[in-house]
């Protein structure tokens, strides 16, 4: 009873705003400037100002973040991982493969919350995003179909990285105040860590949680995604109010499921929208085979060489190349941010080592297959070199082949879903953050909060837009704190990661070890 008095007050709450936003609209071009002096034209410039300042800010501290130091770091522990695991990434993904799709009975020995392929499916749902079709082509669009090579190298080196988060998650969870198994970085840098760096520890899991709620509010959980499923679906001719209205009250509903109704919710849509989105990116590839060779000498070429303009597109640099392909990349799939592994510590589960393998999967899934295949999709259709940009650009590429209205409802329709788990999922995230920082209390809290946001988007944001206030600056600044926020929670799991990387090659080796010498004793004993 009370859950559902919770959900009619925020119901009615979200009414409220949306009503207020209806009739700014409405009055707006009448006599808005005229009853309301803040909306008079020096407001709106002071607005612009603030605005555009703020955006100056946020890219200076973006490109600082998403430096060349970043990106070696995360490359960097991703070999290290890589070369100490024995490229486990290659030689043990058919097994990955197989814990994932092999069905396992729930024994009462397995600790956890959810099986293991809902705890990857709650991970792909917040990971499978705007990334796998926007940044895609934001990558292209600007570093060039060399791109795309980088970005597969990102992918290949974080697999070994999204294993090794995703085994600490498990090694290093523990039961908060309900009984409910929780973890993630803030959990194993505390667990880990803290037992010989107490200090150290407890700033670096307060850095981690404190930067995920921002992610999560602020930029990849909530606008960002919001604004993707919005303009998706008014290329559809859907109105935005409605479609913000509609995106609220899944939100409260599926939020106030917990963890079990996000997970059955991201089983049911995540297979289905990304075996989709294959199926017609295949489609696009088969219908111009003949193009693939070119375009696959073309990737290659482009990633070691600087590309020359070419219509639409104004050139780029091997380092620009490299960039873009690394950051949209790790944009995409999340390896190394540490959000994955939060998920994965709910799965039910004995074996830290499998979790992560069947994990680990996810970044295979996520950039190798879905990113790639779209990428090939613009490069075969030479929609990379278009003057089209983002989910502008996919679509073109989409409909060169199957047709203008298959192409906009495919990719639309997949952006939407894409963008709408992302939503839900990083909730989960960041409520887990919430259990670390605050406890059990501070959940039902920011859940409050977290829907007031989502309810809030076309107040905040469209409508500064609809307005051309520093041209789409609001919606573009708020991109840039997602990545921004994205890469501050990484640092403090990279180091994490460098700090606990004995306890993962032990944890590693003694696994295989001892399911080797299982394997010998059964032979013997047949």
């Amino acid at each position: 009873m009370r859950t559902c008095r919770r959900i009619f007050y925020l119901l009615q709450a979200s009414y409220l705003e949306i009503r207020l936003l209806f009739y700014i609209m409405v009055r707006q071009k009448h006599s808005l400037t005229i009853r309301y002096p803040f909306f008079r034209t020096d407001r709106t410039q002071l607005m612009l100002e603030f605005i555009t300042s703020l955006a100056d800010f946020v890219n200076a501290a973006d490109d600082f973040i998403w430096g060349i130091p970043m990106l070696v770091m995360l490359l960097g522990i991703g070999i290290l991982l890589t070369l100490n695991l024995k490229v486990l990434q290659v030689f043990h993904l058919p097994e990955a493969l197989r814990l994932l799709f092999t069905p396992h009975r729930e024994h009462h020995s397995k600790q956890g919350e959810v099986t293991s392929f809902a705890a990857l499916c709650t991970a792909l749902a917040a990971t499978i995003g705007t990334g796998n079709i926007v940044g895609v082509a934001t990558a292209v669009g600007i570093g060039g179909p060399g791109a795309l090579f980088w970005m597969f190298v990102a992918a290949f080196f974080g697999m070994a990285t999204k294993y090794a988060e995703c085994l600490l998650a498990v090694k290093f969870r523990e039961q908060d105040s309900r009984g409910h198994f929780v973890g993630g970085p803030m959990f194993y840098i505390k667990n880990g860590i803290g037992p010989r760096h107490a200090k150290t520890a407890k700033v670096l899991a307060v850095l981690f949680a404190v930067f995920g709620v921002v992610a999560a509010c602020l930029g990849i959980g909530t606008y960002t995604q919001i604004n993707s499923v919005v303009e998706a679906a008014n290329q559809l001719h859907c109105d935005r109010l409605w479609v913000t209205v509609i995106i609220t009250i899944l939100t409260i509903i599926i939020t106030y499921g917990g963890l079990r109704t996000i997970s059955k919710t991201a089983q049911k849509v995540v297979p289905v929208m990304g075996l989709v989105y294959i199926l017609t990116c295949i489609a696009v590839i088969v219908l111009n085979i003949g193009k693939v060779p070119d375009a696959v000498m073309l990737i290659l070429e482009s990633a070691f060489s600087t590309a020359p303009a070419v219509g639409g597109f104004a050139g780029a640099t091997i380092m620009m190349a490299m960039q873009k392909g690394v950051a949209r990349g790790i944009f995409s799939n999340e390896a190394g941010l540490g959000s994955a592994p939060i998920a994965a510590a709910s799965a039910k589960t004995n074996s830290p080592v499998e979790q992560g393998l069947i994990s680990m999967t996810g970044t295979f899934i996520d950039t190798i297959i879905i990113c790639m295949l779209t990428g090939l999709t613009l490069v075969i259709t030479g929609a990379w070199c278009s003057d089209q940009t983002g989910v502008a650009m996919t679509t073109l590429a989409f409909q060169g082949t199957l047709g203008n209205e298959i192409g906009l409802y495919v990719v639309n329709i997949s952006l939407m879903l894409f963008a709408f788990t992302t939503i839900i999922g990083w909730n989960f995230y960041a409520e887990r953050c919430i259990i670390y920082l605050f406890g059990v209390k501070g959940v039902k809290p920011f859940r409050s909060l977290y829907i007031l946001i989502v309810a809030s988007y076309i107040l905040i944001v469209l409508y500064v837009d609809m307005n051309n206030v520093a041209d789409k600056t609001a919606i573009n600044t708020i991109w840039t704190i997602a990545d921004l926020a994205n890469g501050l929670m990484a640092i403090p799991n990279l180091i994490a990661l460098f700090m606990l990387r004995k306890v993962i090659f032990s944890e590693t080796k003694a696994f295989f070890t001892g399911k080797k010498e299982n394997g010998i004793s059964t032979a013997e004993k047949a």
